[in-house]
């Protein structure tokens, strides 16, 4: 067992090692009185077994003993508890969201926002590449904090169970939809520290890695002005009028990274499962599955797929389609992404519909989503 980076996990080490050698010196006294009394006292020497029956002094000994122990074990371990829980006068405060499979986190002192997803290369995970000494360990958006100050973490969950779990922490906590846990780290070393979900949560459970990068407090603030011009750059972009060339450079690279999984790199769908996204393809699924691709106006009578609405479109990837497995993609995608996206299926594989959809749409999407909460 490692010492960790954090006063919780200096304290779960040094219970681990109190427990462990505890156990070792019972184990070394049991076995030296067991094995001096089979040898002193063994058959061929003639001795006769003495006799305890009702020896209160034994009785006594045999019970004050072990309970000294066990009092000599709790105090230190219930201590070291009440620890992990006192998440008090936080410094900093970062709401942790799982989602399947990657991981949300919300600065709640600055409004930083940001989903953290894998970036192990497909290659690597197909075998076709050499693996990184951080294969499947490696995240696009790693969380960063400063170190020496105490931060507390409110995990939740979006929709199954997740367990958040960085072992240099010495604490995992799970993620559970519709609760709030809190966890607590005060991290006295800078570094890079890797963790993953630590609950099986579905196929995708392996792909969801957790990485906290922890630096000091002049390159903390510096990292918290960048993302926060970062994040006024993007909101200006959704003003902005962009080229379909553009938009179906930016939409292949975000549906590769987002939608290719469940959808298919060619667009071709998952027969039965995920629907394609060509135009003629058919998709013979059960009713429950096709009822809202025919409501969204995108699956004719024969039950082959056709371009719908854009307005249908922007909805359905904003939104997502309740009770399947297409998420909403607002929360986690900027307008421009989400932008170049639409414009990208609606033009690839030999769509060829021709339509632009930009940035400002899926804003004004955005708000009349909001004016109706």
């Amino acid at each position: 067992m490692h010492r960790g980076v954090t006063p919780i996990s200096h304290d779960v080490y040094h219970l681990h090692m109190l427990i462990f050698f505890i156990c070792v010196i019972i184990g070394f006294g049991v076995f030296a009185v067991m094995f001096y009394s089979i040898y002193k006292h063994r058959k061929s020497k003639g001795h006769e077994a003495a006799q305890f029956h009702e020896n209160t002094a034994v009785e006594f000994a045999w019970t004050i003993i072990p309970f000294l122990i066990l009092v000599g074990m709790a105090v230190p371990a219930a201590k070291t508890l009440v620890n992990m829980y006192d998440d008090s006068d936080p410094a900093l405060t970062i709401k942790v969201t799982g989602y399947q499979w990657k991981w949300r986190y919300t600065y709640l002192d600055s409004g930083i926002d940001f989903f953290s997803n894998l970036s192990t290369p497909a290659a690597e995970i197909e075998n076709k590449a050499p693996k990184d000494k951080h294969y499947l360990l490696e995240v696009d958006h790693p969380v960063v904090v400063p170190v020496n100050k105490k931060i507390r973490f409110l995990i939740t969950s979006n929709d199954v169970i997740h367990s958040w779990w960085v072992p240099y922490f010495g604490m995992k906590m799970d993620a559970i939809p519709g609760f709030v846990n809190e966890m607590w780290a005060k991290i006295d070393k800078p570094g890079t520290y890797r963790g993953q979900c630590a609950e099986l949560c579905g196929r995708g459970h392996a792909f969801m890695p957790i990485v906290v990068k922890a630096v000091s407090d002049s390159d903390y603030q510096a990292w918290v002005s960048a993302q926060e011009a970062q994040m006024k750059k993007a909101a200006s972009a959704s003003d902005k009028d962009l080229g379909k060339t553009q938009l179906m450079a930016m939409g292949k690279k975000n549906y590769d990274q987002h939608c290719a999984a469940c959808h298919q790199a060619n667009g071709a769908g998952v027969p039965g499962t995920f629907p394609p996204m060509v135009q003629g393809h058919a998709f013979n699924a059960s009713p429950a599955m096709t009822k809202h691709l025919k409501e969204y106006g995108f699956l004719d009578a024969s039950n082959k797929i056709v371009m719908g609405p854009v307005k249908n479109h922007i909805h359905i990837v904003l939104n997502g389609v309740p009770g399947t497995a297409m998420p909403p993609w607002g929360p986690q995608l900027s307008d421009v992404d989400i932008a170049s996206i639409i414009t990208y299926e609606r033009n690839a594989w030999g769509n060829d519909t021709g339509d632009v959809v930009q940035p400002k749409q899926i804003k004004a999407a955005r708000q009349i989503k909001e004016a109706k909460k």
